[in-house]
Order: C-alpha cells, then structure tokens, then sequence
C-alpha cells in the first residue's frame, strides 16, 4: 500500500469539512485541514449563516418585533438603531463559535493548514501558504472537497460593497439604508429582505419568477409574502433587472435599478442575491477532469464521491439542499464511507428552516408534491393565535399544517410559519422517521401552554375533516 502524509485531507473548513475530519479523526486517522483564509469556519460562521442568523435576532430585539401585537408597532427597545447596535452581537457570536471549532479541531489531533488548495493529481495537492511561505506538495489517501460556494456575480453590476453589494458584504456596511431593494427572492434574499423591513427600512423585492420557494408549502409562502405586504414590502414579480446604475443628486449617492419591463427603481442600497457559485474556481479540478455543472458545483454519487473515487465532495459545493445541518451530515458519511464504516440515516426527511420574519420550516412533501404524484391526502391546521402560548408570545400570525395519507393516517409533511418554527418542527420529523400516524398527535400529552400543542390541535382539526 502507497504511504501517504495524510489518510485524509480535507479542503475546506465549513461545516462539512469540520464534521468529515474530526469523523477521520476519531477513526485514528492522519487528517488536515486545509483553509486558505487566515480564519476557520467557512461562509457559515463569518458571513453566511451565523452572523445572518444573530443579525435577525438583534433585530428582533433593538426593534421590539416580538412585542408589537402586544404594546403597540411604535414600542422598540432602542429608538435610534444602528448597524453597530446590530453587529456588537454578531461580532462576539462569531468569535465564540470560531473558538469552538478550532477547539473541536485540536482536541481531536486534526492538522490544521492555512494554505491554499490546487490539485497536482488524484492523491497530491499543492499547499500555497497564505502567510507567504511558499508552497509544498501532500499527499493523501482520501481527498474530501468542501470548499462552499461563494456569492454570483454580474459582470454588468457595478459591485463596490456599499451601494452595490452582495449579502457576503453585509458585515461591513456602516450604516441603515432608508430604503433597499433586494435583487434575487431566494432563501438569502427573503431573509435579508424581513430582517431590514423588521427595521422600518422601506424595502423592494425584484425577482423573475412569479412563485417563490418552490419547495416549500404554496400556503406557507403566501402568509410570508401576506406578512411582508404588511410589513410595506413592495414584490416585483416575474421582473427582470437590465442594469444598475449609481447616481448622485440632491439627496446623495443612490442606485437607480432598470428593469428590462422598462420600470425604474431608485434605492439607497441595493442587495444583489440571484444565487451562489462552487468555490472550485482555485482548485485545478481540470487536471483531473472532476465533473461540475454550470455553477461550478461538483457531481458526486450517492456516497459523495467524485468521478475520481478516492477525491469526496460535500456541503454547498454539491447544491441542493445547500443547508449546514445536511452539510454535517454529508461530511460524516463522506469520511465513513472512505474508511470503510456501514452509515444508516434518512436523508430524505431533512428540514429545511428558513429565517425569515416569520421564521419558515418544514419537513416531508408539501400538498404540490403529493397532487403530483396522485398521493391522496388531507391536512389538519393550527393558528398560534388559537393556542394559549401564541398569546402569552404574542405571535398571531403563526401557522402549523400537518399533511397526511388520505387512507393510512401516515404523516407526510410538517410545514410551519411563526415564531420558534424551526425548533418545532423536529417533534413531525421524528414522528415521521419511524412511520407515525397523525393519531399520534390526537393520543400524546403535551406541556400547556407551549407552541407544541399545535400538533395537537392540527391533528384533531385533520380527523374532524374525514368525519371521524
């Protein structure tokens, strides 16, 4: 057997990379980490989902949000919020997980290297030192790529981080825009788009398609789009943008946004979301023929391996579901796999949870997908605002639904908008995992008074519906 510097080398360190080594790690194998940037944690931790997600919160607090139904939409915590109100916490949530992560890395004896990545051949990669020491050649047994994504860019926009800027440059901005049009309703665009309104901030959403989120519950998404309407949220439906324009008159630097319908939108900022690229672009995949698709993302089979069987790839650098949770996840079946070790999991009931305001999750198919499929189904509903704990947190616009088999009371999907959504629906996930009917709801005692009697009341509006 060849000797190698490392039984596994991993590029990247994200989520998946994190979990695929200490994975290695703990089956006592030479594992390295390999990140080109000074700082550990991938778009996840430094501006992508943790600081994304603990803007939202500080927005939630500074703005009163929580409180509105209660005392009023003029109550806030703080008059006059600022990004350095907002970012104060963002800041110190990122250097707390950054510290967990390194010391995740260490206590399991992983390597550590800053350096950046290229492919030389199938089991050598050169090392180009990010501190400017050269470079060196490795070798490795097992190769696992997870590099994210970064941000897609227009040649034709004129980028400058300020006026004009992607949501990686959400960190850096100075101050609160008056009014900003988010180009591009993904998952990224809708949160950033609720979290800016939350602030009173006059906000545009410009998107070519007519129906949002596909994946989701079409009832889900229209309560988002109802709460953003009333949140003053303008939507530009089946839009398209033609160019981006700065300008500068009497009431400062502004962008002037064309549509190629010919309409005009002036805007203080301008957020520009219309999706994310495979972060391969340094890799050298080409000196091994590895097989991406037309936003550089890597194709792997169904154990995450690349055309190349000993080079792996997981997390955002293989797209869909493009999610931290499944990106762990991949990342330990991934080095499992290269070492030989039997995994048992189901990936197809992982949820999604989005951060809106209202926060979305769900789990299973949604009503499309099952009329689709000619599945028969009914469904059971609960609003918060019919539960004593949607009171007392003062949330009247939260949704539960529960979708079931029509004939065998198997539950089948859990779709959920409001407060706490993402935490709640991991009660229908297990539920659904070992094949649970929606009697289950009807037959279990919940605690009172908590959002979880939701799933009570959902399943009993569901049986009421077949008459039973």
């Amino acid at each position: 057997m060849a000797e190698y510097d490392y039984d596994l080398l991993v590029i990247g360190s994200g989520p998946a990379g994190q979990r695929a080594a200490i994975q290695a790690a703990k089956l006592n194998k030479r594992v390295a980490v390999v990140e080109r940037k000074t700082i550990l944690g991938g778009v996840c931790i430094n501006t992508g989902t943790i600081p994304s997600k603990t803007l939202r919160e500080a927005v939630l607090h500074f703005s009163g949000y929580r409180e509105h139904n209660l005392y009023g939409a003029s109550y806030t915590v703080k008059q006059n919020i600022t990004m350095a109100d907002l970012l104060y916490r963002t800041d110190h949530v990122i250097q707390h997980e950054l510290d967990i992560v390194r010391h995740q890395l260490q206590r399991n004896r992983v390597e550590l290297v800053s350096a950046e990545a290229s492919f030389v051949n199938a089991n050598t990669v050169r090392l180009k030192f990010v501190d400017g020491r050269g470079w060196r050649d490795v070798t490795a047994a097992h190769i696992i790529v997870a590099t994210g994504t970064r941000a897609t860019k227009s040649d034709r926009i004129p980028f400058d981080g300020k006026r004009v800027f992607i949501s990686d440059d959400m960190l850096q901005l100075d101050h609160l825009p008056r009014t900003l049009t988010v180009v591009g309703a993904g998952v990224i665009g809708l949160e950033y788009a609720s979290i800016f309104s939350a602030l009173g901030v006059r906000v545009t959403i410009i998107d070519k398609r007519r129906r949002l989120l596909p994946f989701v519950d079409a009832e889900i998404i229209d309560s988002l789009i109802y709460h953003l309407n009333q949140q003053r949220v303008i939507m530009r439906l089946g839009e398209e943008v033609d160019s981006i324009e700065p300008i500068t008159d009497d009431q400062g630097e502004r962008v002037k946004i064309h549509l190629i319908s010919g309409k005009q939108i002036v805007t203080e900022m301008a957020l520009y979301s219309i999706g994310r690229t495979g972060a391969t672009r340094s890799l050298n995949i080409e000196k091994l023929s590895l097989q991406t698709d037309e936003r550089g993302l890597l194709k792997v089979n169904e154990r995450f391996q690349t055309n190349v069987p000993n080079i792996y790839a997981v997390g955002d650098v293989i797209g869909f579901p493009s999610l931290a949770s499944t990106s762990m996840e991949q990342g330990r079946l991934a080095a499992c796999h290269a070492f030989g070790i039997n995994t048992n999991h189901t990936p197809e009931l992982f949820p999604y949870g989005i951060y809106t305001i209202p926060e979305i999750s769900t789990v299973g198919r949604n009503e499309e997908e099952l009329t689709e499929a000619g599945i028969p189904y009914e469904v059971g509903k609960a609003q918060y605002r019919e539960i004593a704990r949607g009171q007392i947190i003062g949330d009247q616009t939260g949704l539960l639904k529960l979708i079931f088999h029509l004939d065998t009371h198997e539950l089948l999907g859990v779709h959920i908008i409001g407060e706490g959504a993402s935490e709640l629906v991991h009660i229908g996930q297990a539920v659904m995992a070992f094949g649970g009917k929606v009697e289950y709801f009807i037959n279990n005692v919940f605690n009172y008074p908590t959002l979880a009697e939701c799933y009570k009341t959902a399943a009993f509006d569901g049986i009421n519906r077949l008459g039973i």
